[in-house]
């Protein structure tokens, strides 16, 4: 089930959103501390982490699912958000350092499409980042949340998945150990419970956070052309080589 925009928003405004941001904005930091200069794409829903996150980043955009619906952002400021069909992202090859999705995957008719689409567009040395709900995990089992909405994953799962996608995963965690009620002790008592879950061998965080790169090397796809459309310029080609090409 695809969430609409609005109840997702309210969701992230709400006391118990703010927490789960928080906890999960806590763990992606840890990875990427430093964006300075790299383009950076949220899908999904991702605008609530993508507000701290943009911060000294080359560009920043946001895409959003069709069927969800899409929200201004950032506020106040030119839209950088676009509403998209995941297995055809309107972005040229090689144009994005950095990819964080979240509420993306699990809601996906194609999650292998949609793995496909930013394999393609990330550029070599890339990273993406999947926040996808854990379905050992309290949270993919209260409907209260958007993380119990969707496919949850079991890591073999997830494994596979980027495998078949030829990426190559470089890093595994999982946040939301807080148990999914919106009540004072266990808000203010968030960040205790996350360490204390982090310090136990046991897989039932809320949501698995997994890095992974692409594999350069992909085998050609017979029959398909070639794609050059999209709002970026591949980053790996200097302005004017193909000019300079032509005159040599």
């Amino acid at each position: 089930m695809q969430l609409d925009v609005v109840d997702l928003k309210s969701f992230y405004g709400s006391p118990l959103g703010t927490v789960a941001r928080e906890m999960i904005l806590r763990k992606v930091r840890q990875r990427w501390e430093d964006l300075a200069g790299l383009a950076l794409l949220g899908l999904g829903y991702a605008t609530p982490y993508l507000d701290t996150l943009r911060a000294g980043t080359e560009r920043t955009i946001a895409f959003m699912p069709a069927r969800q619906g899409i929200i201004a952002w950032p506020p106040g400021q030119l839209s950088a958000v676009s509403l998209v069909e995941g297995t055809d992202l309107p972005l040229r090859d090689q144009v994005v350092d950095r990819v964080l999705m979240i509420h993306a995957l699990e809601t996906s008719d194609d999650p292998a499409a949609l793995m496909g689409e930013i394999w393609r567009i990330l550029a070599p040395g890339g990273h993406v980042m999947l926040v996808v709900p854990n379905r050992r995990g309290p949270w993919a089992r209260q409907d209260t949340t958007p993380f119990g909405h969707g496919q949850p994953f079991s890591k073999r799962q997830v494994t596979e998945l980027l495998r078949q996608a030829l990426f190559t995963p470089t890093h595994w965690d999982e946040a939301l150990f807080v148990p999914p009620i919106p009540r004072s002790f266990f808000l203010r008592t968030a960040l205790a419970w996350e360490r204390l879950g982090a310090s136990l061998p046991l897989p039932f965080g809320g949501v698995y956070l997994v890095e992974a790169t692409k594999q350069v090397y992909r085998p050609a796809l017979s029959g398909r052309a070639a794609r050059v459309r999209g709002l970026l310029q591949p980053i790996l080609v200097p302005s004017g080589g193909t000019a300079a090409g032509r005159k040599s």
